[in-house]
């Protein structure tokens, strides 16, 4: 498998921007972006894809509760359950990859949003060191976690 270019990474960070600024007019700071090298950073609530065909593996998004309780107030949800929350990050996580699909191709293959409200689960990685970008949102902490490969 070969690496995902700059590029395909930008498309991330561009993604993760945009969801912000659109949904609720505050654009997220971008605070580092680097390879994962021990266990992913992470937070309470997780929105996961998984991805195959051309590329697969998986990404995952990861927000604080506070975060997406602020999201869903700015949205005038009133639903702050955390049925809600999950709901929230794994929207969050479909739209990434949606716009990823733009960028990677129309015959990638994008699973359904897994939610977890937790840690989730190791699992089998994809790369060796899966790229981690991690941002501030509305004085909230966030983590994309692109754990995704070229298939040969």
């Amino acid at each position: 498998m070969s690496a995902l270019k700059e590029s395909d990474l930008r498309l991330f960070v561009d993604s993760v921007r945009r969801y912000f600024d659109v949904t609720s007019r505050i654009e997220p700071e971008i605070t580092s972006a680097y390879l994962g090298v021990d266990a992913m950073p992470g937070h309470d609530f997780n929105g996961i894809v998984s991805f195959s065909g051309r590329y697969r593996g998986q990404v995952v998004v990861s927000l604080p509760a506070a975060a997406l309780k602020e999201l869903l107030l700015i949205q005038k949800e009133t639903d702050l359950s955390q049925s809600s929350l999950l709901d929230a990050v794994g929207e969050i996580a479909n739209t990434l990859a949606g716009n990823a699909r733009r960028t990677l191709g129309k015959d990638l293959e994008i699973s359904v949003p897994k939610v977890v409200h937790g840690k989730p689960s190791g699992g089998t990685r994809t790369r060796q060191h899966p790229y981690v970008i991690t941002f501030r949102w509305n004085r909230y902490p966030g983590v994309v976690c692109v754990d995704l490969a070229e298939a040969a």
